[in-house]
C-alpha cells in the first residue's frame, strides 16, 4: 500500500484513482464480488459432496482464532490486489491494452505462488492453471468495474470460504476452520489435495464458467471513461 501511495504521489494523482472512489456503487460491487467469490468455492464443494467424494467433520473453533485468521486474509488480499490489480496493472493497461496486461500480471501472480506447499506433480499443473486463470478473473472484475472493490470482495470471500469455513487448503496453507473435509481414496486432482480446491479439476471447471460468465455478460462500467473524456475536452 505504501508503494502505491508513493507512486500516486509522484504522479500527482489521488489514491482513489487506483481503488476507485468509495461510494454506493463501490460498496455494491464489493458485495457482488463477495457473492461471486463465495460461489467460486461453494459450487465445486457442492458437486464433490453430492457425488460422495467429500464428507464433513464439524470443528470447534474459538472466535478469537477465527477473527485472527480472517484479519490475516484481509491483509493478504488487500496487499495482493493493490500489487497485482493496482498501479502496475493499470499502467500496463494504459500502455499496452487489457490482454497484454492481463497475461503479464497473471504470469507474475502465478510466480508468487510456485513455491507454496504442495506444488508438486499433477497438483502443480492444475494449481498453476487455476492460479493463472484466477488472476484473469480478478483482472476482468477490475476491467468491468474500473475499481478494486469487486476483485477485493471476490478474492477475499473465495479465500474465506475455501479455508476458514470449509477447511480446504488455501494455496497450500492450512487455516483454522469450522469444517474439515474428509476424503476417502479419491485422487488429489479431483479434490485438490492439501493445496485446496484451487488445484482440483472441479474447481478449475467452476472457475472457467464464472470467468466466462463475468467477461461476456457482466455490464462494463462507463463512469471512469466518461470522466476521462470530460477531462480531455476541458
Amino acid at each position: 500500500m505504501v508503494a502505491s501511495v508513493v507512486c500516486q504521489a509522484v504522479r500527482r494523482k489521488p489514491f482513489h484513482e487506483l481503488i476507485g472512489r468509495i461510494d454506493g456503487r463501490w460498496v455494491r460491487e464489493l458485495f457482488i464480488g463477495l457473492i461471486i467469490g463465495g460461489m467460486l468455492m461453494f459450487l465445486p464443494t457442492l458437486l464433490l459432496t453430492l457425488f460422495g467424494v467429500v464428507r464433513w467433520q464439524v470443528n470447534e473453533v474459538s472466535l478469537p482464532a477465527f477473527i485472527s485468521g480472517i484479519s490475516v486474509m484481509v491483509g493478504v488480499v488487500l496487499a495482493e490486489e493493490l500489487l497485482f490489480r493496482g498501479f502496475i496493472f493499470q499502467r500496463l493497461i494504459d500502455a499496452f491494452g487489457e490482454w497484454p496486461a492481463q497475461l503479464t500480471i497473471a504470469s507474475l501472480f502465478l510466480l508468487t505462488h510456485l513455491n507454496n506447499p504442495g506444488m508438486t506433480g499433477i497438483i502443480m499443473v492444475l494449481a498453476s492453471i487455476n492460479i493463472f486463470m484466477a488472476s484473469i478473473l480478478f483482472g476482468v472484475a477490475y476491467s468491468k468495474t474500473k475499481n478494486l472493490s469487486m476483485p477485493i470482495g471476490l478474492h477475499f470471500l473465495a479465500n474465506v470460504v475455501q479455508g476458514a469455513i470449509l477447511g480446504f487448503g488455501v494455496s497450500g496453507e492450512k487455516e483454522v476452520s469450522f469444517f474439515t473435509p474428509v476424503v476417502n481414496n479419491t485422487p488429489d486432482w479431483i479434490t485438490g489435495g492439501s493445496f485446496g480446491l484451487e488445484a482440483s479439476a472441479v474447481g478449475l471447471f467452476i472457475l472457467a464458467v464464472i470467468t466466462g460468465s463475468l467477461y461476456f455478460w457482466y455490464p462494463s462500467s462507463k463512469g471512469i471513461i466518461v470522466e476521462s473524456n470530460k477531462d480531455l475536452k476541458s
